[in-house]
């Protein structure tokens, strides 16, 4: 005759396997969260240092612009102190909407920065300047790029967790849904 307890036992170990197989998989989705920041965060820094580049060169060159160029150092500012944030935990939501908000500023005055390139002629001289706008739009691009693999990795977490019955375990878990930049 069959024992049931066998059948308990069974169950309550296919139910552990579960468990562990699932948790290892929001670990995993997590982990590419956070490589997939580390990728992001290093165009980041290479935007700041470019930016801090441009503007070393222009303040001398256009001393009436200084509002332009305070208003990029301080979203610069901003920016970076929001990425800081984000680095110990780039799978939280609060940090990368912070650092969504200071994006955006730091775009709207890198936008008048460049716009103000555009607006003056005597600057075209300079090869070293413009050498420096190609590199910061190429840092653009692949920063956009490195945002869009964040932004994928984070719609692949919030997936998992939102699935039956891992939905279950994530909250026992502590797992929460991430945000996208």
């Amino acid at each position: 005759m069959f024992d049931l307890s066998w059948l308990g036992w069974g169950m309550l170990a296919l139910l552990t396997f579960w468990c562990i197989g699932a948790y290892n998989r929001l670990m995993s989705l997590r982990n590419a969260i956070t490589t997939a920041y580390a990728q992001l965060d290093e165009h980041l820094s290479a935007r700041a240092n470019t930016c801090a580049k441009l503007l070393a060169i222009l303040r001398p060159l256009l001393s009436n612009e200084q509002a332009t160029f305070d208003a990029l150092d301080a979203a610069q500012a901003e920016a970076q102190a929001a990425a800081q944030a984000v680095r110990a935990r780039p799978y939280a939501g609060d940090p990368v909407a912070s650092l969504g908000v200071a994006s955006a500023v730091h775009a709207a005055a890198l936008t008048r920065l460049m716009s103000l390139l555009d607006h003056h002629a005597e600057l075209r001289e300079h090869a070293e300047l413009f050498a420096l706008v190609d590199e910061l739009k190429m840092i653009e691009r692949q920063r956009s790029f490195t945002r869009q693999l964040f932004n994928q990795a984070v719609g692949h977490f919030n997936e998992a967790i939102t699935q039956f019955p891992t939905r279950i375990l994530a909250s026992v878990y502590g797992f929460r849904e991430a945000r996208s930049l």
